[in-house]
Parts: structure tokens; C-alpha cells; sequence
């Protein structure tokens, strides 16, 4: 009887990573909806469905961002300090429009400027890399990005005590986004402090009516918040599809610029950098002869459920799909809609990515056999392999297959600390109130306009 206990409870053990990390999240899922209450219309979903979802995202009256919604109290609380003056988190108006132009104006560069500062801090990203090596990916993209962005604010090379306060500043920042860490507010408070003492060394005015602690506030969210972590996340999930379709990666090498982007455009089909973007009505949106959506309501726009939707096998990579079809005209938004707040690295982006691919592919060929999923919260395990030293395949493999063990056992631990340090965060950030009580205090500050300025 004992060996028959000591069996199952073996093979229990065993069966683990296959079924508890889903179980896990499902319950995460739950505690989430049941704090946050039953706010929120889904995107698509019953009233709106995939055929309406650019038309709403598109109209006038889906501008609201933060004011209303309880679920901006948990994104402020992740992003703070500063989430009252972070671009996306603005609400329309005169502010938001000067911060935005500033933000353009910051990334307005010549192409050949840009591929060429990408290539220099990838060239000093990956050096010291020498023979096989195992990998997180978001981990080696990150001072890479810190280092970039650098210099398109300044204007100048990143000192290395400029790099290591971003790079701690963005990691914290998206490792508490994916629950699976606590904040910790020093670090993000020294990049805040080491900025306001930086403000008169930038490259472009900063948006005026901003004190210097919000000036300070703005650069850390947009630039060293933001665009370092989403452009961190956008090379890791290209480099771990490269990894994982070989063919792909080998053709990509030598491919032109066409083929390229064809591969950019399937991984971020397939592991868009937003989950769930909200707004929150102004007036009433028409859907159709049947629905109308109120004034006031919050709406949950799924980038996944948008980007799956009307695609032939849709969780398959295929980049040859984009020879026919049109990214412009397809279920196709990686860097949200034009008519409402699209992401303003658009054209960036796509530039960065390729240069940087073509950096990293010219030096390591990759491979993982680690999990993918479009959170990555596991940092994007991945093996680089030298191009000009051949590896035993023995040992390539062995390699391979205890990285996926690793991967699916981090998975089970992974997903109880994200149930229990999310649910934590998720009952903080609504003890808190952090936007709801700054547009309190705005609304008392200037009843007839709801706003201190």
C-alpha cells in the first residue's frame, strides 16, 4: 500500500508543470476580476464584435484613458511615481497634445541615424559573449534599449551609471507588471532624482507647464519606462521565433528588408506587446442599429483576440502570409490606431528591430526550446551559438533539453508567486486609489474644469 502511495504521489509530483501553472492562472484570473469588479466592455466580444473592433477603437468619443476606470488604479500603481504625467496615461487636451509633440519631436530621426545607433549599442550589448551561452533574452535586450534611448534624449553615448539605473528602473517596472515581483520604489526614485539633474542636457525643449520633477517624470515614463521595456519585449519575442524556426533564422541573414519586416509583422501578430488596451467613453459610440455604448463606459480593446480572429491558422508563424496580405489593411494594430493615440515609435520600431536582428544573427546562431507565451515572463530563455566555432550536437542538445525542464518547473513556481504577489498588488493598487484620488483632488482643486492646471 505504501509503494502504491508513494507512486501516485511520485507521478503527481511529475505531472506537475503540466497542469498546475494553467490552473493557477485560471484562479489569478478569478481574484483579478472579483478586486477589480465586473467593470469593463470586452473587445471583441458580444456587443462588439472583430468586424467593429477598428471603428470603435477609431471614433472621437473613445478617447478617455485614465479618468473612471478602476482598473487605471492598478497601471498607475505599476508605473508610478508619475503615471499622472506619462503619455499614455494622459487624458486628452492641451497637455496631452504638447507632451505628445515632444515625444515626436525626440524621435524624429533620420533612418540612417537610427540604424546606425541601434548597430553601435547591439555591437556593445553582446560583447563578451564568446562561445555557447545561455540566455534571457529581455535580460541581454534591456541595456541595449537603456543605452539607445540614452542617447536619444541626451544626445551623447550612455555612461554605464546611466545604463544600470535604467535598466534597473525598466526591469522593476516589468517584473511587477507580470506580478512577478513586488515594486521597489528606490530604484525607480534614483532614476527620477539622476534625471530632474539632467534636464537642461537634453536634445529637445520639454513640454512647458511641467514643473522639473515632472519633466524629469515624463522622460522616465515615456522613454526609460516604456520604450525601453516595449522595445526589450518586441527583440525578445523576435529573437525566441527566430530561435525556435530555424529556416526562418537562416533566411532572415541574408534576406532583404522585405522579407524582414514579413517576420516582424507575424511575431507581432502572434505575441502582440499589448494585452488589453482601455478607454473610457466621452459620449455615446453607435455600434450599429441594435447597441449603443453609453457615455462613461470603460471598453477592453484584446489585441490578441484582434490579431487571431480573421487569420487562416492564426497560432501558426507564417510570414509568407504577409506576401498577400497588407499589414495596413489587415486585423493587423501591433502599434495601436492612428485616429487614437497610436504608439509614437511606429516608425522607430520596425527600423530598430531589423537592425538589431541582423546584429545578433551575425555573430550567434540561436536556439531555445523554452516555452513562449506573449507575457514571456520567463525572460525568453535562449541559446547563442557562435557562427564561427562548431558545437558538439550532443552538447547542443542536452543543453536544450535542460533548459526545458528548467522552463517547465520555473513555470509551476513562476505561477504560484504571480497568484499570490499579483493578487497582493491588485488589492494595494485599489487600497491606494492612485488615479482615482488624483483626479479627486484635481476635480477639488477646479470644479468647473477638473483640473489643478
Amino acid at each position: 500500500m505504501l509503494i502504491i502511495v508513494l507512486a501516485v504521489a511520485a507521478l503527481l509530483l511529475l505531472s506537475l508543470p503540466y497542469w498546475l501553472p494553467g490552473r493557477v492562472v485560471a484562479l489569478r484570473v478569478w481574484i483579478f476580476a472579483r478586486v477589480n469588479g465586473d467593470e469593463g466592455i470586452p473587445i471583441p466580444g458580444p456587443l462588439v464584435d472583430v468586424s467593429r473592433f477598428k471603428e470603435v477603437y477609431a471614433h472621437q468619443a473613445a478617447d478617455g484613458r485614465s479618468r473612471g476606470a478602476a482598473l487605471s488604479d492598478l497601471f498607475w500603481y505599476w508605473l508610478a511615481p508619475g503615471p499622472h504625467i506619462h503619455q499614455e496615461h494622459l487624458e486628452p487636451g492641451p497637455r496631452y497634445d504638447e507632451v505628445a509633440r515632444t515625444t515626436r519631436a525626440f524621435l524624429a530621426m533620420p533612418t540612417a541615424r537610427v540604424e546606425e545607433l541601434t548597430a553601435r549599442c547591439v555591437e556593445r550589448g553582446l560583447r563578451g559573449i564568446d562561445g555557447m551561452t545561455a540566455v534571457r533574452l529581455r535580460d541581454l535586450m534591456m541595456p541595449i534599449w537603456a543605452e539607445f534611448f540614452y542617447e536619444v534624449v541626451f544626445g551623447e553615448p550612455c555612461p554605464p551609471e546611466a545604463r544600470d539605473l535604467i535598466a534597473a528602473n525598466a526591469d522593476d517596472v516589468v517584473t511587477s507588471l507580470k506580478c512577478c515581483g513586488l515594486r521597489h520604489m528606490d530604484r525607480r526614485v534614483r532614476l527620477t532624482d539622476y534625471l530632474e539633474g539632467r534636464l537642461a542636457d537634453v536634445r529637445h525643449p520639454l513640454p512647458a507647464g511641467l514643473s522639473a520633477r515632472e519633466r524629469a517624470l515624463y522622460l522616465q515614463g515615456t522613454f526609460f519606462n516604456t520604450a525601453v521595456v516595449q522595445t526589450s519585449e518586441a527583440m525578445t519575442h523576435l529573437l525566441m521565433v527566430l530561435a525556435d524556426h530555424p529556416d526562418a533564422q537562416e533566411r532572415l541573414r541574408d534576406a532583404d528588408d522585405r522579407y524582414v519586416q514579413r517576420v516582424i509583422d507575424e511575431t507581432l501578430r502572434l505575441y502582440p506587446l499589448f494585452g488589453v488596451a482601455h478607454r473610457i467613453t466621452s459620449g455615446e459610440i453607435q455600434v450599429d442599429d441594435r447597441t449603443t455604448i453609453p457615455a462613461g463606459s470603460v471598453l477592453l480593446f484584446s489585441y490578441p483576440e484582434f490579431h487571431r480572429a480573421r487569420f487562416e491558422n492564426p497560432d501558426e508563424f507564417r510570414p509568407e502570409r504577409w506576401e498577400t496580405l497588407s499589414a495596413r489593411d489587415a486585423d493587423h494594430i501591433p502599434f495601436g490606431i492612428a485616429a487614437n493615440r497610436p504608439c509614437p515609435a511606429w516608425r522607430l520600431t520596425p527600423i530598430t528591430m531589423r537592425v538589431a536582428a541582423r546584429e545578433v544573427l551575425r555573430r550567434f546562431a540561436l536556439r531555445t526550446s523554452a516555452a513562449h507565451t506573449r507575457s514571456v515572463p520567463n525572460r525568453g530563455p535562449c541559446l547563442l551559438l557562435p557562427r564561427d566555432a562548431a558545437v558538439p550536437r550532443v552538447r547542443r542538445a542536452a543543453l536544450l533539453a535542460a533548459m526545458r525542464i528548467r522552463d517547465r518547473w520555473e513555470d509551476v513556481w513562476r505561477s504560484v508567486v504571480q497568484l499570490v504577489l499579483g493578487a497582493f498588488m491588485v488589492w494595494d493598487a485599489r487600497r491606494q486609489r492612485l488615479c482615482e484620488r488624483h483626479f479627486a483632488a484635481a476635480e477639488a482643486a477646479c470644479p468647473v474644469t477638473g483640473r489643478t492646471r
